[in-house]
């Protein structure tokens, strides 16, 4: 089929290299460059880093709703758009414009976890299964009609970037056995009543809590990976890595120094540091942390 690609992050990029195995690829679109890093250097996208290795056409919209963004898409005359990712809204006039429609390949069960930011949220929430599914896309948010899903487990101590790959995998194996099944493949109307959102994370996001329970808090740092933070002397602390500790009682955000181990109190149980990023330094292991600080004591403030 001519396929048009819409998509922009690391997730998108095995779907679209499927898609470029076995289809015929005549656009690709992601987001416009963006500015990075001290020097402000734009950068391009995983996927056009991509789709320029492969010579595909590239177009990168600021709006793709625009009048001269969709007679561009008409003009391509497509069978079918993929969006894996893309990180802006489709138009009813863009979704009109392929034979086949436009297939969304969404990184959890749908309808749970409609949104943005479903990997990180199903992590923070502590869900045991997660999953990708493909769908037609429709004018609202991720609430078009269901393909194919497949699962994916999550471990208790599974971080981000570990789900994230194992999900993006999926996908590309699930949008190809989609597309091989096409005719076939009985679309499924999503219940409203099953859903949930996963808004886009805010920086405030990550600020820690220590009243909250230490599986809550282990639950978030794991799935905002280098997100989640704390205050300490009026100063930001990234937290990366945690781990629940069972064996001390401490007040909500008391630290503790046990030898090699960083212990902090929360309102249910004791969380231990793995990993932390002290203000205007590199992510360190606890231990390391704990060499250079041999009297860091006190309290996490929530900020």
């Amino acid at each position: 089929m001519r396929v048009i690609f819409m998509g922009t992050p690391e997730f998108a990029v095995p779907s679209l290299k499927m898609l470029y195995e076995t289809q015929e690829i005549i656009c690709v679109v992601t987001q416009p460059d963006k500015p990075k890093g001290r020097g402000q250097r734009l950068l391009p996208s995983p996927v056009k880093i991509f789709a320029q290795e492969k010579n595909l056409p590239i177009l990168q919209p600021k709006k793709i709703k625009s009048p001269e963004v969709v007679d561009e898409l008409k003009k391509l005359r497509a069978d079918l758009i993929v969006v894996v990712a893309f990180g802006q809204i489709l138009s009813q006039e863009i979704l009109d414009l392929p034979k086949f429609g436009c297939i969304n390949v969404h990184a959890s069960l749908l309808p749970k976890y409609r949104g943005a930011a479903p990997i990180e949220w199903s992590l923070i929430n502590g869900e045991k299964i997660t999953g990708v599914t493909t769908m037609q896309m429709d004018a609202g948010l991720d609430t078009g009609a269901m393909l194919l899903k497949t699962e994916v487990q999550i471990s208790e101590e599974m971080i981000l970037p570990e789900l994230r790959e194992k999900l993006c995998t999926a996908g590309a194996a699930l949008l190809s056995e989609t597309l091989k099944n096409l005719e076939n493949i009985q679309p499924v109307k999503q219940d409203d009543s099953l859903s949930n959102y996963a808004p886009m994370l805010k920086k405030d996001t990550g600020k820690i809590d220590w009243n909250k329970s230490a599986r809550e808090i282990h639950n978030l740092v794991r799935g905002l990976y280098g997100g989640a933070f704390t205050i300490f002397d009026n100063q930001k602390y990234k937290i990366w890595r945690t781990k629940i500790f069972n064996n001390e009682k401490l007040s909500a955000g008391e630290i503790k120094i046990s030898g090699k181990k960083f212990l902090v109190g929360t309102g249910e149980g004791v969380l231990e540091i793995l990993e932390i990023q002290a203000p205007n330094a590199k992510k360190i292991s606890a231990a390391d942390f704990i060499n250079g600080r041999k009297n860091f004591a006190g309290k996490f403030s929530n900020g």
